[in-house]
């Protein structure tokens, strides 16, 4: 039954819920070729520091926050079309610049633009699926769904580049410029089919109680929320305590995740691991291996378990993953492997759980400019090069992912006091 109501909601998928999912598979495919060899790159090209490498990392990510939250909440007002075109050329001319720079400082120009590409595109996605699909279940398949076909991407991506050559190569960086051109074709041509489209490319305003529900992307995508100001939004923003601690919370579970992008690969790097690059490969395949195979089986098996302990369970398995990781002796290439294994699990759980959360929690009208301050949790991801090189040049490998394991503790408490605090009252809101 279970298996045949999961079909019936994959047909209600439309045209352009699909063309996301194949968009995102060589978007990220292309993207996990290159973008993980980056920290070896400006090591072994510039000779530089944990610390200036983490600095450059953490410089460009944390300006994309900032820019993610704006272009988010102004999808609300101009459409969420216009901005994925616009957020699709940036990444061409970013990725196709990075593959001719030859300075520090034009690495840190041009990785700033592509992380400003990166975190504007995540949450107009999210949000588009809310607007295209309007069933909550169906929705919260769709998201699970764009989750998983991201991590088949960063699976393919790595062993592809291997097996190519192309790990490490500067000019590699075009690959991932051209399939984004791909995807802006994909996505004009899935736009043009959406009848439902105004003349300007936002929604069109029906009343909604002209509108049908049941997952029907034709009902969804017309509906368009009332005006609210940008100071309006703000302010009901500072009056969710509720999203304020989630958004703190999820910016420690994310420096966390993010030092096996960052900090994890600069301390193999400098500890001369053996078989470095074949390791980074193996860790990023075994990452989305097991993300892909495990999903939707543990979707079902926690299918009874409330949101929050969704989480607190994944967020145990985080923190023995980092214990696994700062006890793994540097030559023992599987036991770094099985950390990773326990970290994906942990990740299998969490990411597309905090997605799901976040469409919970944002009233309809406001759903851009939710999905936008969950943006904020990418100042983990920000933070995470520069902390962990910091912690690496000091403190070394051991206290970097001990501190992590000690910083999971803080997250399972934090979301454990989450229902006690206040919310806005959307309801009245709407009266008024």
């Amino acid at each position: 039954m279970h298996s045949d109501v999961s079909i019936a909601r994959f047909k209600q998928f439309p045209r352009l819920m699909w063309i996301l999912l194949f968009g995102s598979f060589i978007t990220r495919g292309s993207y996990f070729m290159v973008w993980p060899f980056l920290a070896v790159i400006l090591y072994e090209k510039f000779a530089l520091s944990a610390t200036e490498v983490g600095l450059v990392l953490s410089c460009a990510a944390f300006i994309a926050v900032f820019t993610s939250f704006i272009g988010s909440a102004l999808s609300d007002r101009i459409g969420r079309q216009k901005l994925m075109y616009l957020t699709g050329i940036l990444y061409i001319i970013s990725f196709s610049l990075l593959a001719e720079v030859d300075s520090v400082n034009g690495y840190a120009i041009v990785m700033t633009l592509c992380s400003i590409a990166t975190s504007l595109w995540r949450p107009l996605t999210s949000a588009t699926i809310g607007d295209i699909i309007d069933d909550p279940q169906t929705r919260e398949l769709a998201m699970q769904s764009l989750y998983f076909i991201v991590n088949v991407g960063c699976a393919v991506g790595p062993m592809l580049g291997m097996w190519l050559g192309l790990t490490g190569q500067q000019s590699s960086f075009y690959i991932t410029a051209a399939a984004f051109a791909v995807l802006i074709l994909l996505l004009y041509w899935g736009f043009a089919h959406q009848a439902t489209q105004g003349v300007n490319g936002t929604i069109e305003q029906v009343p909604d109680e002209l509108i049908p529900t049941m997952g029907d992307p034709v009902a969804a995508v017309k509906r368009k929320p009332a005006h609210v100001s940008r100071q309006q939004v703000v302010a009901i923003l500072l009056q969710d305590k509720l999203l304020q601690c989630l958004i703190f919370a999820n910016i420690l579970c994310m420096f966390i995740y993010a030092q096996m992008d960052s900090s994890l690969i600069q301390y193999l790097t400098r500890a001369n691991a053996p078989d470095l690059l074949q390791l980074i490969s193996a860790m990023i395949f075994t990452n989305a291996l097991v993300i892909v195979s495990t999903q939707f089986l543990l979707l079902r098996l926690m299918a009874g378990y409330s949101l929050i302990h969704r989480i607190q369970f994944g967020l145990v398995l985080l923190m023995a993953s980092q214990v696994w990781l700062a006890y793994n002796p540097i030559d023992l290439f599987w036991g770094w492997i099985g950390a990773v294994v326990v970290m994906s699990l942990a990740e299998t759980i969490l990411f597309p759980t905090m997605n799901v959360h976040i469409d919970r929690l944002a009233p309809k009208h406001l759903r851009g400019a939710y999905f936008g301050a969950s943006s904020f949790y990418e100042v983990g991801f920000a933070i995470a090069p520069l902390g962990g090189g910091i912690i690496l040049d000091h403190l070394g490998g051991y206290w970097l992912f001990i501190i992590g394991a000690i910083l999971s503790l803080v997250v399972i408490y934090l979301y454990n006091m989450l229902e006690t605090l206040p919310r806005p009252d959307f309801a009245a809101m709407k009266r008024e």
